[in-house]
């Protein structure tokens, strides 16, 4: 997952929140931090603990992995793909909605990786031939020979009449 570079966390942090709409005291509140340590955090003078980083995360409605990364403290597991580039750059939704809509997706792809070494097994045992087609007349359906239910009937009346078999005819009319 690609994250936008910054200088540092706190130019991060500062960036999200800016984004989020919330301010310092908000962040603080939500983060359970005080006002005085979260600016300290943001101006780079201090550097905040994985436990912090957690707290201001869930503050701001991101992943905590989003600020573990651009703190330095884990490593990225795998480049991000075009709909999380998409999702995150799209600035007309609130960080909140990126957030779900992130979760949504990397929710889709966890079930699909999981999903994947049962399909390589299926895939991999002998396919049986596909069943032929069958060839139907025209003039005829495969279930001719179920006769049609009454409210279709009912319907159909002004159009045709039903023939002694319960089968649609066309109405004909001799001039």
């Amino acid at each position: 997952m690609a994250l936008p570079k910054v200088g540092s966390i706190g130019e991060y942090i500062r960036e999200q929140r800016t984004l989020a709409k919330i301010s310092l005291r908000q962040l603080a509140a939500s983060a359970g931090v005080s006002n005085p340590y979260l600016s300290q955090i943001e101006r780079g003078l201090r550097k905040p603990s994985a436990e912090i980083l957690n707290q201001i995360a869930k503050g701001l409605h991101i992943s905590s992995q989003a600020l573990y990364v651009q703190a330095g403290l884990i490593e990225e597991r795998e480049p991000d793909s075009d709909v999380l580039s998409a999702i995150r750059a799209d600035h007309h939704i609130t960080e909140r909605q990126r957030q779900v809509l992130i979760d949504i997706y990397e929710s889709f792809r966890k079930e699909n990786r999981a999903e994947a070494p049962a399909k390589d097994a299926q895939t991999s045992q002998k396919a049986s031939p596909a069943p032929e087609p069958q060839v139907v007349d025209a003039d005829s359906s495969p279930n001719d020979e179920a006769p049609l239910p009454e409210e279709y009937l009912a319907a159909l009346k002004p159009y045709a009449a039903p023939s002694s078999n319960g089968h649609v005819k066309p109405d004909t009319k001799e001039g």
